[in-house]
């Protein structure tokens, strides 16, 4: 059976990660001959995040695991630690007496319950009473609907979580009706599109990125250029001494750096330093994202046998309209990219953007069509997964 595992970010009001829901391979009961869909899935949870710890792929921050009713019953929720798990609590559970006795042992025993896809109905007070969270998406939910269950559930002690938010505006209505969480991929897209004039020093770290990856930009270059910047050099140095790679003895000098990573490996890690700095007003999640997706497509790269630093520029680049809030097309236009690059991220179209799809599809938990994906690309599949979790684990080493 092949396992996939995503995972979704959840904002504050200050646009910081207050936890992650994860998002699993669905249909699983497919995968199991006579085995129902709910034992499947606990299968899935229990071996997956046993093996891989839950805090691997949530960086340590909260997991959102949906658990259908027949899950509650058999008390799965308890397997994973209280404090981490947020017990999500399926919008097609109906609040029986067993499912409510459930939840509140769940509630003293400290887990933390989401009510997911809500929609108000009276017999839910029950679970509204008990509920930490309750989450309304916005996608599915009429404005004037939230507006009025927003004021019903107002007499509760329950925060309120508007999922499927995509663009800032969303964002900042939701706020603005009391929302004070937030799921959604609003953080990718620019605030606000528009052909607005972008700063030389911004056009420089572009062009920076772009130039250090040039084969006849020298590496004694870029080590000039590291100890040049203060930034650079304490971020690589905490890079290089963090738990991503173990290191016995730590490495106290960029040309030690250098060594250890390579020509190639500092060529990266310059061209990463710079994008973080374009997004420095932004949510970190956008960075991170862009790092995971460069990371992944890198691994991509090398696994299909083409140029892994193409791959990686690509997902460096593939937020880059979100950072600036400028157009990807403008953007293009103003640095030496790649002709292929340039056809995937404004025109969605060429022979990388097949690659790129496989992690924004994966992103989305958008199974059935990354299996598709895959197909076409002739990739195996069975590797997608270590890939993921080698670029998350890898991001936030790096952040």
């Amino acid at each position: 059976m092949d396992v996939y595992v995503a995972r979704q970010p959840i904002f504050n009001r200050h646009r910081r990660i207050f936890a992650y829901e994860l998002l699993f391979r669905n249909g699983m009961s497919n995968a199991f001959p006579g085995i129902d869909g709910d034992e499947a899935t606990s299968s899935l949870l229990s071996s997956s995040f046993f093996t891989v710890g839950i805090e691997e792929i949530t960086s340590g921050h909260k997991a959102f695991i949906n658990f259908t009713e027949d899950m509650l019953a058999r008390g799965i929720p308890s397997m994973f630690p209280v404090n981490l798990v947020v017990v999500e609590v399926l919008e097609d559970v109906e609040p029986t007496e067993e499912v409510v006795t459930v939840c509140r042992e769940l509630v003293n025993k400290g887990y933390i319950l989401a009510l997911d896809d809500f929609v108000y109905r009276e017999n839910l007070t029950p679970l509204i009473e008990l509920a930490n969270i309750i989450k309304v998406d916005f996608r599915l939910t009429p404005i004037e609907q939230i507006k009025e269950m927003v004021t019903t559930l107002k007499g509760y002690s329950c925060k309120l979580l508007a999922e499927k938010i995509e663009t800032y505006e969303e964002f900042t209505l939701a706020s603005s009706m009391g929302f004070v969480y937030f799921q959604g991929y609003f953080f990718s897209k620019p605030e606000i599109l528009k052909n607005k004039d972008i700063a030389s020093s911004q056009l420089a770290l572009m062009q920076l990125i772009v130039e250090v990856n040039r084969a006849e930009f020298e590496v004694v270059d870029i080590e000039k250029l590291v100890n040049r910047d203060i930034s650079i050099s304490f971020k690589l140095l905490k890079y290089l001494n963090s738990a991503y790679y173990s290191r016995l003895q730590p490495i106290s000098s960029i040309r030690q750096a250098i060594a250890f990573l390579g020509e190639r490996g500092i060529r990266l890690f310059v061209s990463l330093i710079a994008t973080s700095k374009l997004s420095e007003d932004k949510p970190d999640e956008l960075i991170r994202t862009s790092c995971i997706r460069a990371r992944f497509l890198e691994l991509i790269g090398k696994e299909v046998n083409l140029d892994q630093s193409i791959f990686f520029m690509l997902g460096l680049f593939s937020m880059l309209d979100a950072m600036l809030d400028t157009s990807m097309h403008l953007l293009m236009a103003q640095i030496p990219i790649s002709e292929e690059i340039t056809q995937a991220l404004v025109h969605k179209t060429g022979p990388l953007f097949p690659y790129l799809q496989l992690i924004q599809l994966y992103e989305l938990g958008e199974w059935d069509a990354l299996d598709t994906a895959m197909e076409k690309l002739n990739f195996d599949e069975h590797k997608i997964m270590d890939f993921y979790l080698d670029a998350v684990h890898w991001a936030e080493n790096f952040i």
